[in-house]
């Protein structure tokens, strides 16, 4: 039943409270209602109205208002009609029920929020037989189908007394609906209306109301109403019974958790303790534990401690926080290493291209693990310009090897308790971050990247890298102290790689006990395939254009890598294919269309105009200007060396920001010409009556280092001789007084900007001759080596 539902939305979404009329007829002032053949329509969406019951309804649709306001103008008749389905928004025709009730409109009030709501009796039912409008609102031609006289036979005042002891049972069953609904119930005399009033107030589903009014007879809609509301009674008596039992139980609850707590308070006052549980709990945890005897040992001690401890003193969660960690370390539990070479380099292989150095070292460590069937893990470092797949490769290992993954950032680490832990008296103490990262991938032997392990910070505040050295010492590492653990950790099995840019960041007694690799920066061609294989593919993703035909050609990859990367990794490269991505997907969006291929004018329309150019590097002019190679923490570099002279006394001029062996090595160069002019067919007085200048483009950058000897030496022989540099030409090297040319390190980076920046020969120190070989022959296809020993042959080979 539900009689006390309130109104709240419009009359699609309507709930009502009836009033009963005081003339419980369809009359009024005992007049015949007249009612004209067409009448307006108010479609409504969750109700259907029955004769002689009054009803308030807010109406919300523009129709409707419509409709409501012209009818309240004139006779104030309106056809009330359900809708099919109640979750049409706007009902068309064949969404109306035929049959509805012509209400009365006794009252129409403007509400605050502009809403208008109405109270409507129902007075008599009707069949539409035609929507003769529709705009603006419906209007139809109507039938008028009267009720016939209630019986008064015994059978059918029977059927009035059972519902109404129905309906009666109904609302004592029902705590939402008031008892006065009882009263209301007792007092309606109109079999006719009492029927058309229950019916209303039913809880059942639309369809079923439409069919109480559809029906005739009145005998057999009263047949109907008994039908359901045996059902309604039914699911109100399970319902209480339900509602019964839940109490019950929630009573019970309530008891127990009130007896609970005054045995707490009683404990408390007796002075017992209330934590045995948690102690049983870690106890038994304890007995399935696989842990060092020293650890069992401490543990049982805790625990001891713990059991005469209560939990309300402040030691009592320091002990209990510091147990649990041990419970939560996987002290002798290691994942099993994957054994198959063959598969390992294919993981390898998938995730990372080239990088050959690397994976042969874990390949090798993977066979002796296979062969002894256990090892102490190296520790690797891999050094070498950003950008280039370090710490991604730190994962790829971890996958190869099918082992947990962590990873630790030491960029700005600047307290040592970061990696050994606070004492665990501190206020807020924590173990160290290498345990924690340990207990959360309950492994004993993960893969651990030791991120940026060259800009960790080192200053008053502390110095983690002396921490790292237990940690990354194979012989100590088996017995690594945590000061919150207080216990011996055997971290042997942990397979640390370091990352680094830089080797002259790490401290010398860190650096003696990492395995160092370097990585060099890579060559256009692995760009190419780089690109092809991992960066197109994963930013087609990212941006929604897996499905799509985007083609990058070769030619394509290589104009992007010279005219707007300069980089030894591919970090750029990836943002100059994620803008390429951007502006398709964008083109997508707009035309619903994109070419397969994209052509030089169109890199240029997304990418903006070339920001790198080969043709500053080619060739020199004039005499006095050299094409060095520098190795910088990026990657390798074209450098400028410029020399000038003009009259003066002999002195030497440096410009471009230079270090003190950048200065050094331009004396040195200055000092063997001198001493050694006749030889070169150079004037002796010109070193006396001439101020040489040596300046290296691009100031602001700080510049240093021993490898620019021969390039200052020719730019200064340049411009002395007169002669030119040859073009295409470039030169790293160290000097010494008298004359030998020494090797110096980068050469593969150096190699590479030099062969990205169109460089055709290149002058070496001949022992550098072997750093050369180690290059993909491929890579510097095209460029021509020459390997030196004195400044002699330098000269010979650079001036023109």
């Amino acid at each position: 039943m539900q009689v006390n539902k309130l109104l709240l939305g419009p009359e699609e979404e309507m709930d009502f409270l009836p009033i009963i009329p005081l003339n419980e007829g369809g009359q009024e002032d005992g007049q015949e209602l007249v009612v004209p053949d067409t009448i307006p329509i108010l479609p409504l969406r969750n109700t259907v109205l029955f004769p002689g019951v009054v009803i308030p309804i807010t109406v919300g649709r523009d129709k409707s208002i419509k409709a409501v306001q012209d009818a309240y103008k004139g006779d104030k008749l309106i056809g009330v009609v359900a809708q099919k389905d109640s979750n049409t928004e706007d009902p068309g025709i064949a969404d109306l029920v035929q049959i509805g009730t012509v209400a009365k409109i006794v009252k129409l009030i403007k509400m605050p929020d502009g809403g208008t709501t109405i109270i409507i009796q129902g007075k008599v039912r009707f069949k539409i037989n035609s929507i003769i409008e529709e705009d603006p609102y419906f209007k139809a031609a109507i039938t008028i189908l009267k009720d016939e006289q209630a019986p008064t036979d015994e059978d059918f005042n029977a059927y009035i007394a059972n519902i109404k002891e129905l309906a009666a049972q109904i609302i004592q069953l029902s705590p939402n609906i008031p008892a006065e609904a009882g009263i209301i119930l007792r007092n309606i005399e109109n079999p006719v209306f009492l029927i058309h009033f229950v019916s209303s107030n039913l809880n059942t589903e639309i369809i079923e109301k439409q069919r109480l009014l559809e029906i005739d007879p009145i005998r057999q809609r009263a047949d109907l109403l008994m039908q359901l509301l045996q059902k309604e009674l039914q699911f109100a008596e399970l319902k209480n019974k339900v509602t019964a039992k839940t109490r019950t139980e929630l009573d019970k609850q309530q008891r127990e958790y009130f007896l609970q707590q005054q045995l707490k308070s009683i404990k408390e006052e007796l002075g017992g303790d209330s934590n045995v549980q948690e102690i049983r709990e870690m106890q038994r945890k304890a007995e399935q534990k696989s842990w060092p005897e020293s650890a069992k040992l401490a543990f049982q001690k805790g625990v001891e401690k713990l059991e005469r401890m209560h939990p309300s003193t402040p030691d009592y969660s320091v002990v209990y926080n510091h147990l649990d960690l041990m419970l939560d370390l996987p002290w002798e539990t290691y994942t099993t290493d994957h054994y198959d070479l063959k598969k390992a380099l294919v993981t390898l292989d998938k995730d990372h291209y080239g990088m050959k150095r690397i994976k042969e070292r874990i390949l090798e460590h993977l066979a002796v693990l296979k062969l002894k069937g256990d090892m102490k893990s190296p520790i690797l470092c891999f050094v070498g310009p950003p950008g280039i797949g370090k710490t991604s490769l730190g994962k790829s290992i971890a996958n190869a090897l099918g082992r947990k993954y962590i990873r630790h950032s030491l960029g700005g680490l600047h307290d040592e308790s970061e990696v050994r832990g606070h004492r665990k008296t501190y206020i807020g103490a924590m173990p160290g971050r290498i345990l924690q990262s340990i207990r959360k991938v309950q492994s004993s032997n993960p893969v651990m990247i030791l991120d940026e392990i060259d800009k960790i910070g080192n200053d008053f505040r502390g110095d983690p890298s002396s921490a790292l050295l237990e940690v990354l010492d194979p012989e100590q590492n088996s017995s690594f102290y945590d000061n919150y653990l207080e216990l011996e950790y055997d971290l042997s099995k942990v397979l640390f790689i370091a990352t680094a840019n830089n080797l002259q960041g790490i401290q010398p007694a860190l650096r003696d006990r990492l395995e160092i690799i370097d990585l060099s920066g890579y060559a256009v061609e692995e760009k190419v395939e780089i690109a092809k294989r991992h960066l197109i593919p994963k930013q087609k993703e990212l941006h929604g254009l897996k499905s799509t035909p985007i083609r990058f050609t070769d030619k394509m990859i290589e104009r992007i890598i010279q005219d707007y990367t300069r980089e030894s990794g591919v970090r750029e490269l990836d943002r100059q294919i994620a803008s390429i991505m951007r502006y398709e997907a964008r083109e997508l969006v707009l035309k619903e269309k994109i070419k397969s291929s994209l052509g030089p004018a169109v890199l240029e329309k997304i990418l903006g105009k070339a920001r790198y150019s080969n043709d500053l590097y080619k060739t020199a002019t004039i005499p006095g200007v050299a094409v060095g190679l520098a190795w910088t923490y990026v990657g390798g570099d074209i450098l400028f060396i410029e020399a000038n002279s003009c009259e003066g006394k002999g002195e030497l001029k440096l410009t471009g920001n230079l270090g003190n062996v950048m200065k050094e090595s331009a004396s040195t160069a200055l000092t063997y010409l001198q001493v050694n002019a006749k030889k070169y067919k150079i004037n002796p007085s010109l070193f006396t009556q001439q101020n040489i200048h040596i300046h290296v483009p691009e100031g602001a950058v700080p510049k240093d280092g021993p490898s620019a000897g021969i390039t200052m030496m020719t730019a200064i022989a340049s411009v002395l001789t007169g002669k030119k540099v040859k073009s295409h030409l470039a030169m790293t090297g160290e000097i010494t007084l008298r004359g030998q040319v020494l090797p110096v390190g980068g050469i593969k980076e150096k190699v590479l900007a030099a062969k990205r920046s169109g460089i055709k020969e290149i002058i070496l120190c001949a022992l550098n001759e072997k750093d050369v070989q180690e290059i993909e022959p491929a890579f510097i296809k095209g460029v021509r080596f020459h390997y030196v020993k004195s400044m002699g042959q330098v000269l010979e080979l650079a001036l023109v």
